[in-house]
């Protein structure tokens, strides 16, 4: 077994929503809806492929803290909507190769950038 990492090295959380032409005004909604219940700071709306995401997509940044109420919310709330989130670290390629969280079906990240 591998050594247990503390969480403590976790700084904040960054949550992807996911959608496409079709379902980009819902994950505005859900977004901004996010950012208005937790306070949590919300990201452009891109409508281009940004960094390793493999779909359009709208940055959610939390705290640890406000990630715990988050997560749970964005399951429940999501309606269809894919969710990546990860840690952040230090180390963006652990953090989004072996630290993701997926909420839908799990999607094949561009981790080069990374490496």
């Amino acid at each position: 077994m591998n050594e247990t990492k503390d969480t403590g090295q976790i700084t904040g959380y960054h949550a992807h929503v996911y959608f496409d032409a079709e379902t980009v005004e819902q994950a505005l909604v859900l977004c901004q809806r996010a950012a208005e219940t937790f306070g949590v700071k919300m990201g452009r709306v891109h409508d281009k492929l940004v960094g390793p995401h493999p779909m359009w997509s709208c940055q959610l940044a939390a705290t640890p803290q406000q990630f715990a109420d988050l997560l749970p919310w964005l399951a429940l709330n999501r309606d269809g909507l894919i969710v990546f989130a990860h840690p952040e670290t230090g180390d963006e390629l652990a953090d989004h190769r072996d630290h993701g969280i997926w909420l839908g079906t799990g999607l094949d990240l561009d981790l080069s950038l990374f490496e």
